[in-house]
């Protein structure tokens, strides 16, 4: 696989670009964050505990308002995992599913350790994050698909039937890799879901939200980044139920005024193409950023997920401004948030200035380091 760019970037496509990235990875934070507490229960449970508009605004979880889960952690990485496949492209390794299973490991690590270990060479700053080092509901087939060191492949994906969301929940960050062509997203986000899930829904699901993004990221409509997105998927093997999914997701915009029943028509499981049905109608029917997170929580599906996937949808088209300050404030993790996406957008736009293969930065190679 080989992609890239040669273009040049002004100054105001640089900041345009930084403001999406941030907006993105905060966004699908700060739905993770919102729907945390909640994630288990029904549609009738939430309004008992919270009164009849459901959940407003951030509730405890993990001890703290504003606590992230796995979804979060596991895109974070999947970020990592991303900048060193580019720093790493100076050595002549070009394998981006590779690196990016790596930093999956490097997560895999935080949900046994007790902490970073600073004996392990190779790890880079985000592993030395002492915050990740907590279990917040991370997905069976997470921990077991990434419970060896043996990299699952669509020829050989892990967990063969496993059709949930959490392959999808991270995959944003593949979306924002602006400078391939949208055929190469949805290929490596797909690559990528095989490393933990095996079922076809689960893998498309996750290139398909890939390039919703990658679409809002080039500036794209929503709209027109699902358009593509469903162009993509048509021919793909197993691509029916994905398809679907976000069929009825762009046809229930016209069905009347938003809200759960409408939601739960989409799905109330966790199978990925239903989160992903669920995360796009409440992104394309969002008055705003905290209407569209409110929506994808209050109904009866999975709070968390769906809530991520819109953050990160309505992140990736309104950029960080868009995102409600007061929610910003108590985001947990939102310091590494902002670095990791400040790194991803200076190592997208600028990588050049940074290292290639007779130079690098040492600061640079510290942070991502090639081996």
């Amino acid at each position: 696989m080989s992609a890239g760019t040669t273009a040049v970037w002004g100054r105001a496509e640089q900041q345009d670009f930084r403001s999406r990235v941030r907006g993105a990875l905060l966004g699908g934070a700060m739905g993770d964050a919102l729907g945390a507490a909640v994630t288990p229960l029904g549609l009738e449970e939430i309004r008992a505990a919270h009164g009849v508009d459901g959940v407003t605004d951030f509730l405890p979880a993990y001890g703290r308002r504003g606590a992230v889960t796995a979804i979060t952690q596991l895109t974070l990485f999947t970020v990592d995992g991303l900048i060193r496949a580019q720093v790493r492209r100076d050595t002549g390794a070009w394998h981006p599913p590779t690196d990016v299973h790596r930093a999956h490991l490097r997560w895999a690590a935080t949900q046994h350790d007790w902490g970073p270990d600073e004996r392990r060479e190779g790890d880079g700053w985000l592993a030395r994050e002492e915050w990740l080092y907590a279990r917040r509901a991370p997905a069976r087939e997470c921990l077991g698909g990434l419970g060896d060191t043996v990299m699952g492949t669509l020829d050989r994906p892990k967990n063969p039937a496993a059709r949930d969301s959490a392959a999808l929940t991270r995959s944003a960050p593949f979306g924002l890799l602006v400078g391939w062509e949208p055929e190469l997203v949805l290929q490596l986000a797909v690559e990528c879901a095989a490393q933990t899930h095996g079922h076809a829904s689960a893998q498309l699901a996750a290139g398909a939200f890939a390039v919703v993004v990658h679409g809002l990221a080039r500036r794209e409509t929503l709209d027109g980044a699902v358009q593509r997105a469903l162009g993509l998927l048509d021919g793909r093997p197993g691509h029916e139920p994905v398809s679907e999914a976000m069929r009825q997701a762009l046809g229930s915009v016209r069905q009347g005024i938003p809200g759960p029943a409408l939601i739960e028509a989409l799905g109330t499981s966790d199978r990925a193409e239903e989160v992903l049905a669920v995360g796009l109608y409440c992104a394309l029917v969002g008055e705003d950023v905290r209407h569209g997170l409110r929506l994808a929580v209050n109904h009866g599906g999975p709070s968390s997920p769906a809530a991520a996937l819109c953050g990160a949808l309505l992140g990736a088209l309104h950029g960080e401004t868009a995102l409600p300050p007061a929610w910003l404030a108590e985001l947990e993790g939102r310091a590494t948030l902002l670095e990791l996406a400040d790194d991803f957008a200076m190592e997208m736009t600028q990588g050049p200035a940074l290292h290639n293969p007779t130079a690098a930065s040492p600061g640079w190679l510290a942070r991502y380091p090639r081996s």
